[in-house]
C-alpha cells in the first residue's frame, strides 16, 4: 500500500468522495428556496461527488467504485447511527450551550431520510457506473464529457426522486405536485452544477497523468 502513486490518488479521491457524500447526508435535512421551489440543501456537495465518481471510474475501474460505493454506505449508516446514540444522551444545561432541542432539530432526521438517502446514493451510483462504462467501451479515450455527464444525467434524474419520494413523499411530508417540482428543481440544479463543472473533470485527468507518470503507472 502506498507503494504506488496510483494507490494515494484512490486514497485522496475516496477521501473526497466519502467527505462529499457524509457532508450532503448530514445537510440534507435542510430545506431551501429556488424561486419558488423546495430543494434540499443536501444537493451542494453532490457534484464534488460526481466528478470524484468519474475519476476513479476512469482509473480505478467499475469495481473500484462499486467497492467504494458500500463502504460509503455503510459509513452513512454508521454515522446516523452514532447520531441516534448522540440524540439518547442528555445534554449539559447552560447559557449559550447546544440544548438536546437543537441538536435534535439539527441531527435528528428521521428513519425515512435514512433510507431515502442510503438508497437513493446506491443506485445513483450503480446506475452512474454501469452508462459510464458502457460509453466508455464504445467511445475508448475519446469524449471524456460525454461518460462523465451522460453516466451524471441518468443516474441523478433517479437519485432526485428517490431521495425525495421515500424521504418526504412517503410520509406525507409534502404532497405529490410539491415532490415533482422539488425533485426536477433539485435534479436540475445538480445537472447544471455537474456540466458547469465538467472542465474540472478534465483538469482532473491532467494532473492525475501527469502525476502518474512519475513512477509509470
Amino acid at each position: 500500500m502506498f507503494q504506488r502513486r496510483k494507490d494515494i490518488i484512490y486514497v485522496v479521491l475516496a477521501g473526497i468522495f466519502i467527505t462529499n457524500a457524509l457532508v450532503a447526508e448530514l445537510i440534507g435535512g435542510k430545506l431551501i428556496y429556488i424561486g419558488d421551489v423546495v430543494m434540499s440543501l443536501g444537493i451542494l456537495p453532490w457534484p464534488i461527488v460526481f466528478i470524484t465518481t468519474d475519476l476513479i471510474n476512469e482509473y480505478f475501474g467499475e469495481k473500484g467504485v462499486k467497492k467504494l460505493s458500500f463502504i460509503t454506505a455503510g459509513l452513512i449508516a454508521y454515522t446516523f447511527f452514532l447520531l441516534l446514540i448522540g440524540l439518547q444522551i442528555p445534554a449539559v444545561k447552560g447559557d449559550e450551550l447546544i440544548t438536546d432541542e437543537q441538536f435534535s432539530a439539527v441531527f435528528g432526521q428521521s428513519m425515512w431520510i435514512i433510507v431515502g438517502s442510503i438508497t437513493a446514493f446506491l443506485v445513483s451510483q450503480l446506475i452512474d457506473v454501469t452508462i459510464f462504462h458502457f460509453v466508455k467501451n464504445r467511445t475508448g479515450k475519446k469524449m471524456i464529457w460525454l461518460r462523465s455527464t451522460g453516466s451524471t444525467v441518468i443516474s441523478q434524474l433517479f437519485d432526485s426522486f428517490i431521495v425525495l419520494g421515500i424521504a418526504f413523499w412517503l410520509p406525507g411530508k409534502i404532497d405529490t405536485k410539491m415532490f415533482i417540482a422539488s425533485a426536477l428543481t433539485g435534479y436540475t440544479v445538480k445537472l447544471l452544477i455537474a456540466i458547469g463543472l465538467t472542465p474540472l473533470i478534465y483538469l482532473g485527468h491532467y494532473l492525475i497523468e501527469k502525476y502518474l507518470a512519475k513512477d509509470g503507472k
